[in-house]
């Protein structure tokens, strides 16, 4: 039964590991893996080199610190209040609702922000106009300042459903008798939710910490690139490393140079995992992965 999902994992999971080492070559399409150059850590240095390097990982590293943060206090928070609803069919209708948009791929989610925000037929731009704010379209897309809100809006919107979903399922499996004995006991709603509630979710949350925190050098390809329509006027703002990685790789063909650049993401990410897993065992023994 468990012979396909071997032969999965590793065919698509531990085969491409030997690809790593063109992340150490000068790699040559004729030649292959076995017969290119080494070049040591050459294809790393751009990384560091590169005089948008500062730009690239800050942007990548304040984005995920955000999306992190804020999508975990909008999922408790949501998934508390939603424990709250009694209505099955109501429950389920909003719990849909708030799960469709993790469905969409970001090409749709790229077609709806552009509804919004196109400088010729968007409903702001029309809205703007309408109201005297403006004379004519404004185009969202040169405008720098805004993109790191609606970015974090847009993630939020797409990510927080999901996660929701996953709070509210461990708040189901919390037994009634600590509210009813906390009611006995005369503790309001609130009470209830920060001394019952959120400690039995404190396992969850742990481990979500410590999973994000491993990807927190990746960005979302599908957002910072797709959505943003790959706008270089709005670089300084969207522009993280995997869309940086991307271009490079697109203009310069080099294998090699991406494949660093993808192995040093997993490798940071890796020892990110390690040191918060051992900063939550020291604080709370019980949230930490191992």
């Amino acid at each position: 039964m468990a012979l396909p999902t071997l032969i999965w994992l590793v065919i698509f999971c531990y085969l491409p590991i030997f690809g790593l080492i063109m992340a150490f070559q000068d790699l040559n399409i004729t030649t292959g893996i076995l017969g290119s150059r080494f070049v040591g850590l050459k294809n790393f240095e751009f990384l560091f080199t590169s005089t948008d390097a500062w730009v690239i990982t800050r942007n990548t590293v304040c984005y995920n610190l955000v999306f992190i943060i804020l999508n975990m206090v909008l999922a408790v928070t949501m998934s508390l209040l939603l424990s709250e609803v009694h209505s099955r069919l109501y429950a389920k209708t909003l719990q849909t609702i708030y799960m469709l948009p993790y469905f969409l791929s970001w090409a749709v989610v790229m077609i709806v922000v552009s509804a919004f925000l196109h400088y010729d037929y968007g409903m702001i731009k029309k809205l703007l106009v309408g109201l005297g704010v403006v004379d004519k379209g404004m185009d969202f897309y040169q405008q720098r300042g805004l993109w790191p809100y609606l970015l974090v809006f847009i993630n939020a919107w797409k990510g927080v459903g999901y996660q929701t979903v996953l709070y509210l399922a461990v708040i189901s499996g919390i037994s009634h008798e600590y509210y009813e004995a906390a009611v006995l006991d005369g503790a309001t709603k609130r009470q209830q939710a920060w001394y019952i509630t959120i400690p039995h979710l404190r396992l969850v949350i742990g481990i979500s910490i410590i999973l994000a925190m491993g990807n927190i050098f990746r960005g979302d390809f599908g957002l910072f690139y797709v959505v943003t329509k790959d706008s270089g006027r709005i670089y300084p703002v969207t522009d993280v490393i995997d869309t940086y990685i991307y271009r490079a790789l697109t203009r310069l063909s080099n294998v090699g140079m991406a494949t660093a650049a993808g192995f040093y993401q997993s490798v940071v990410g890796f020892a990110l995992i390690l040191t918060v897993n051992a900063i939550v065992n020291k604080i709370d023994p019980d949230s930490a992965m191992f």
